[in-house]
């Protein structure tokens, strides 16, 4: 079920910020395919609850991948979206994910290097060992955190933000998210999102300077379920 006004799963909420756990298929900015925006879909949330007349302020302040689940940041001043755009570039703002992937990756956790080459016609992002011309640099970190009967929990520490950056990197070494067609697995999962979670968000608030730290429950799925987290 997508997301909606009354369906919300918000995970931190002041005047400054909301925080939202994105459904698999949800996409957080509008784009060519017309459909509704979460970032849309939150103003109307905003201008029902605080009964705002005009125009709500929503500040897009990073996305994830339509077919990935987990936290999104949106500002709701200008003042807070500002601040934050300059953290994320200075990298002040960790983000961790979990992925379940079916081939398990060559070690138990290691740390991920390669030079990501975005192709705009089809969308895709293809790693490679070494630099290229026109690559960007794409490091993380995964270790192993569970295991079912037929796939592995990773979790990922995210390094840079490269396009698809998670799911061509993973890919490379052989271990494509589960559902991800685009980077090889085998078939789509049945909300035909990929099992990529961005689990949780730590940063510190760009106006009161607290630590916030979110963690974003996953999605309400047998996959999930086999792991036992919630």
């Amino acid at each position: 079920m997508k997301s909606t006004p009354d369906h919300l799963d918000i995970l931190f909420e002041d005047n400054h910020l909301i925080i939202v756990n994105k459904k698999p298929g949800d996409i957080v900015q509008g784009d060519k395919t017309g459909d509704i925006p979460l970032s849309e879909i939150v103003k109307a949330y905003i201008k029902k609850k605080y009964k705002k007349p005009g125009n709500v302020f929503l500040g897009v302040v990073h996305r994830l991948d339509r077919p990935t689940s987990g936290a999104v940041i949106f500002a709701r001043t200008s003042k807070a979206l500002t601040r934050l755009n300059q953290m994320l570039k200075d990298k002040k703002i960790q983000k961790t994910y979990w992925a379940i992937v079916k081939n398990v990756p060559p070690e138990k956790q290691s740390i991920l290097i390669h030079y990501l080459i975005k192709n705009p016609k089809n969308n895709k992002s293809t790693a490679y060992d070494e630099e290229k011309t026109g690559s960007k640099k794409a490091v993380l970190n995964y270790k192993i955190i569970g295991k079912s009967d037929n796939y592995y929990l990773l979790e990922i520490d995210l390094k840079t933000g490269r396009h698809h950056q998670i799911r061509s990197q993973l890919a490379k070494i052989g271990s494509p998210i589960k559902g991800d067609l685009k980077y090889g697995f085998s078939r789509s999962n049945p909300d035909k999102g990929i099992s990529l979670h961005a689990r949780k968000l730590e940063f510190m608030h760009p106006v009161s300077k607290k630590e916030i730290q979110v963690i974003a429950p996953t999605p309400k799925n047998d996959i999930w379920k086999k792991f036992l987290i919630k």
